[in-house]
């Protein structure tokens, strides 16, 4: 398969505001693209649009070359399978256990017993970076670092192809967040899933990201490798590169 998130033409409106007027783009299978914009660009209504969590206006999106907004309800619950979602606080149940948290897919979405339910969920914390110990926790008793690594767990315990991740290092100090960000690498590069990451973290961005697209003034304003990106003739593009560098650098 040549694209595994194809983005063709969405217009989103919300009353006479439009904020997405345009957007078309497509990803390939095995790599790390990465999101940015400004505020009030609608990135994380393109992840619920792509995701089939909220209707655009217009346009279409194709995942695994199924059309999202016209697909039968049996073919979209088989579509959400193939693919995973972190949203931006983890969205763990807070009544359940780690363990149990990562088991609620296997157990809404497969007639797989117990005992290798119980297999799985300690395979993907492994995956996940969380040591054994972690499954019998609740979210609340874990650190932010230790939360996020849980909702990845969760997000892949179905081995989904595709992995969408909204703002995953938010809220995270940098030491944890590059440890975050090593990990997500290590499930492309070993397991060969494609991510999808909105993110504002220009470290993220340097470190781990294959391509990064450019969302501004409703499109497209930008899209390749972020070394060529950064050299958009684009003030915005300009100053959030040069704004991030002074932060990162603690000027």
């Amino acid at each position: 398969m040549d694209t595994v998130i194809e983005v063709d033409g969405i217009v989103t409106r919300f009353g006479a505001q439009a904020v997405h007027d345009g957007v078309s783009f497509a990803v390939r299978p095995g790599t790390l693209v990465g999101l940015i914009g400004a505020s009030g660009t609608g990135k994380s209504v393109l992840l619920r649009e792509i995701i089939g969590l909220q209707r655009p206006t217009a346009g279409r999106v194709r995942l695994f070359g199924t059309e999202v907004w016209s697909a039968a309800p049996d073919d979209l619950d088989r579509l959400r399978q193939r693919f995973g979602m972190m949203f931006q606080d983890g969205a763990l149940f807070s009544s359940l256990t780690v363990a149990q948290n990562v088991a609620v897919p296997l157990r809404e979405h497969t007639t797989l017993t117990d005992a290798t339910i119980d297999a799985l969920v300690a395979l993907r914390l492994h995956q996940a970076g969380l040591p054994p110990e972690a499954g019998a926790k609740r979210p609340s008793e874990l650190s932010g670092g230790m939360r996020k690594r849980a909702a990845i767990a969760r997000a892949i315990a179905l081995e989904p192809e595709v992995l969408f991740l909204d703002e995953p290092t938010s809220g995270l100090d940098p030491i944890t967040a590059r440890g975050f960000d090593r990990l997500v690498r290590s499930l492309v590069d070993d397991l060969g899933l494609t991510v999808f990451l909105v993110t504002h973290d220009l470290d993220t961005l340097l470190t781990v990201v294959d391509r990064l697209i450019v969302l501004a003034r409703g499109k497209v304003l930008a899209d390749g490798p972020v070394n060529e990106v950064m050299r958009v003739d684009d003030p915005w593009i300009e100053e959030y590169f040069s704004v991030r560098r002074m932060v990162a650098d603690g000027s």
